[in-house]
């Protein structure tokens, strides 16, 4: 009798464990690839037409990394603390919609232009409600 209820304990822990560790790296590692991906969007200063420097370029990439250099630091420090990873992925993506909201008012407005806003803060707010699971859990 008591090999059956220990037999249902085991069951249940590693259940919870498979959950666990999917909800631990799953935020993680989806931050790595939006990471990645927006980083992909400086290689435009490398266009054979721009007839940069190399002063020009250097500064072409840090100038489009700006991003990426502020989730980077954002990753790193919800690596331990993530509620830092869940406000600072959703507050990324709102920043972003603002920024294509002003820049549409500002420029010929077309509705669309902030519909493609979704592609990267739509990924975005995800990744910070994952954090934000994970923080809950944790508590």
């Amino acid at each position: 009798m008591k090999k059956r209820v220990k037999r249902a304990e085991v069951r249940k822990s590693t259940g919870k464990k498979k959950i666990g560790k999917w909800l631990y790296w799953t935020p993680r590692v989806l931050s790595i690839l939006l990471i990645l991906f927006l980083s992909l969007f400086s290689l435009d200063v490398f266009d054979p037409t721009n007839n940069y420097t190399f002063w020009e370029t250097v500064l072409g990439l840090l100038m489009h990394n700006i991003p990426v250099f502020i989730l980077i630091g954002v990753l790193i420090i919800s690596w331990k603390y993530e509620i830092v990873g869940a406000v600072g992925f959703v507050l990324g993506g709102i920043l972003y919609i603002g920024q294509m909201i002003f820049n549409s008012l500002t420029n010929s407005f077309e509705f669309y232009m902030i519909s493609y806003s979704f592609i990267i803060a739509g990924p975005a707010f995800l990744i910070g409600f994952l954090w934000w699971m994970n923080w809950v859990r944790k508590r």
